[in-house]
C-alpha cells in the first residue's frame, strides 16, 4: 500500500501521465470550483470568469463608471499576474531543479489561498480589493498550472471552453449517427474528462457554497491545505535528496 506521501509526490512529479495528469485536474478542478463559490460569497463575483470582467469592464467604461471599470480591470490584472507568476515559477524550476516545476507553484496557490482566509477580517472597501486580487491571482495561477502540466490540454477555470468541447464532442456523435457513411466519431475518452473535470467543478462548487456559507472566510483553510499537503512532502524530499536523479 502506497504511503500518503508517495502518492502526493507522485501527483506532482515532474515525469507526467495522461492518468496524472487527469487526477491532478480533478483535484484542482474541484479546489477552483469551491474558491469560485467562495468569490461569490465573499465579493458578489465569480472570479474565474474573466468573460465576465471583461464584459464589465466594457459596460462600465460606456457608462463612465470608473470605479467598477477600475475593479474590473484589477480583477484581470490579478487574473494576468497569476497566470504570469505560474509560468515563471515553472521555467525557474526547470532551469535549477526539473522536479520542483509543478509543486512549487502548488504550494504558493496554497499559502494565497490561506491569505484568502483572511480577506473577512477587513470590512473595508481596501480588504474587499484586497480578497478580490488574491481570489484572482489565485485562479490565474492554478489555470496556468494545470495548462502546463498538461502541455496546454486541460485548464480546470475553463469552464466555458470545457462545456463548448462536450458540446462539440456530442455534436459529433449525433453527425455519426445520422450520416455513418462520413466516419465521424466522438472523442468518448475526451468526453469521459471533461464530463469528470465539469463535474469536479460544480460538486467543488457546491461544498465551497456550503463551506463559505457556513464558516465564511476561514473555509479556505482547508483548501489551501488541501494544495499544500500536495506539494509540500514532495518539495521536502526534494530538499532531504537533495540532487538525487530520480523522479518517481
Amino acid at each position: 500500500m502506497r504511503r500518503p506521501i508517495t502518492s502526493t509526490h507522485r501527483l506532482v512529479a515532474a515525469r507526467r501521465s495522461p492518468g496524472r495528469d487527469l487526477s491532478l485536474a480533478t483535484v484542482l478542478a474541484a479546489v477552483a470550483g469551491a474558491a469560485n463559490a467562495g468569490g461569490f460569497f465573499a465579493l458578489g463575483a465569480y472570479t474565474s470568469h474573466m468573460t465576465g470582467y471583461l464584459s464589465q469592464l466594457a459596460d462600465n467604461l460606456v457608462l463612465w463608471n470608473l470605479r467598477v471599470a477600475g475593479t474590473s480591470i484589477l480583477a484581470i490584472a490579478a487574473f494576468v499576474s497569476g497566470a504570469a507568476f505560474s509560468a515563471i515559477l515553472v521555467n525557474w524550476a526547470r532551469a535549477h531543479d526539473k522536479r520542483q516545476q509543478f509543486a512549487l507553484p502548488l504550494a504558493v496557490q496554497g499559502v494565497f489561498l490561506l491569505c484568502f482566509s483572511g480577506g473577512g477580517m477587513f470590512s473595508s472597501e481596501a480588504g474587499r480589493l484586497f480578497s478580490l486580487w488574491c481570489l484572482c491571482f489565485i485562479m490565474g495561477m492554478q489555470n496556468a498550472t494545470i495548462t502546463k502540466i498538461s502541455g496546454a490540454r486541460i485548464r480546470t477555470t475553463h469552464a466555458t471552453g470545457m462545456i463548448t468541447d462536450i458540446g462539440i464532442e456530442i455534436g459529433r456523435a449525433i453527425f455519426g449517427r445520422l450520416m455513418p457513411g462520413r466516419r465521424v466519431d466522438t472523442d468518448r475518452f475526451k468526453l469521459r474528462i471533461l464530463g469528470q473535470l465539469v463535474g469536479a467543478f460544480v460538486i467543488g462548487g457546491v461544498v465551497g457554497a456550503f463551506g463559505y456559507g457556513r464558516f465564511g472566510f476561514v473555509f479556505s483553510v482547508p483548501l489551501g491545505l488541501i494544495l499544500l499537503t500536495m506539494s509540500l512532502p514532495t518539495l521536502a524530499l526534494w530538499r532531504e535528496h537533495g540532487s538525487r536523479p530520480d523522479d518517481i
